[in-house]
């Protein structure tokens, strides 16, 4: 009989590439990985990984398991979720996770709302990005996560994933008060191909969409900072120091020096849940994206 937590194990390390991958994946040491590898092998009688240079590397026989692995996980799911949803009940644990701004705008009225009508229920949240958010579900570490894309650029979502719009979140651009457009009803984003921006850091999905924003309008953007926090780029518009896009959700009010000004063509961020298709029957998850709609509905009035 195989060991469903060893199955569990060779899961995540094809899945991460890596001993240390999958003891972080799995919040468990490197010396717990192995040993359960270990064991695996001699309940299947067979060599399942092979040393490549420092790391290991999935067998012929160890590629063929964690396969059958992969499906059988996903149908332990799928068994849990129904047992869940038999039950009718909402119980147990939810773990969610946003970005920043969605977080600060979307969890304080969601998480009250699942702890007031679900006693029963934990919640656990935290603030992730986007693509991280969407790696984390897909291995299991979160259960939901609340994650964007933009109308002219959009976020690869997965197969096996199921998603839910929560809404729709338009972005301005905030500038110092006395910046010769500050007074504008609108502005266009060309306007500004002669200021310092103040973007997302580097590598992250919104900094990669500001810039390909901004090279479709004809300029090279001069991106002078880079800060993840919208209250950070915020402070240093404020201390006169550049332009930066400032979504409406999460933003609260603007810090006095700041000026935030609507784009004539309107740029839309889209937000959305995604969890594991194989969990959708879960009472847990459809009662927290239930919540988070009606978060949204709360901002969006």
């Amino acid at each position: 009989m195989l060991n469903l937590e060893r199955l569990r194990t060779l899961d995540a390390l094809a899945r991460h590439g890596s001993v240390s991958g999958a003891a972080e994946g799995l919040h468990v040491t490197t010396s717990a990985v192995s040993q359960q590898l270990a064991k695996l092998e001699r309940e299947v009688g067979q060599q399942l990984l092979a040393r490549n240079g420092r790391g290991v590397r999935l067998t012929d026989a160890g590629r063929l398991l964690a396969d059958h692995a992969a499906r059988i996980l996903s149908q332990v799911e799928v068994a849990q979720s129904d047992i869940e949803a038999q039950r009718g009940r909402v119980v147990g644990e939810v773990r969610i996770a946003a970005f920043p701004t969605a977080a600060r705008g979307l969890f304080p009225v969601a998480v009250r709302a699942l702890r007031s009508g679900h006693p029963e229920l934990r919640v656990g949240s935290r603030e992730l990005e986007p693509e991280a958010g969407i790696r984390e579900v897909i291995r299991g570490d979160l259960d939901l996560a609340v994650v964007l894309d933009w109308s002219n650029k959009r976020l690869p979502v997965p197969g096996g994933l199921a998603t839910a719009h929560l809404l729709d979140d338009t972005a301005d651009v905030a500038m110092p008060v006395d910046h010769p457009l500050a007074g504008r009803p609108e502005v266009d984003l060309e306007e500004f191909a002669d200021d310092d921006w103040v973007s997302w850091p580097e590598g992250e999905f919104c900094h990669e969409w500001l810039m390909f924003t901004l090279r479709s309008k004809g300029f090279e953007p001069r991106i002078a900072h880079l800060a993840g926090e919208y209250h950070t780029q915020l402070a240093l518009i404020a201390a006169g120091l550049g332009v930066c896009i400032a979504p409406r959700l999460g933003r609260g009010p603007v810090p006095d020096g700041v000026a935030v000004v609507p784009v004539r063509q309107t740029m839309r961020r889209h937000v959305y849940a995604v969890w594991r298709a194989d969990a959708d029957r879960r009472p847990s998850i459809r009662a927290a994206v239930e919540a988070l709609g009606e978060a949204a509905r709360a901002v969006t009035g």
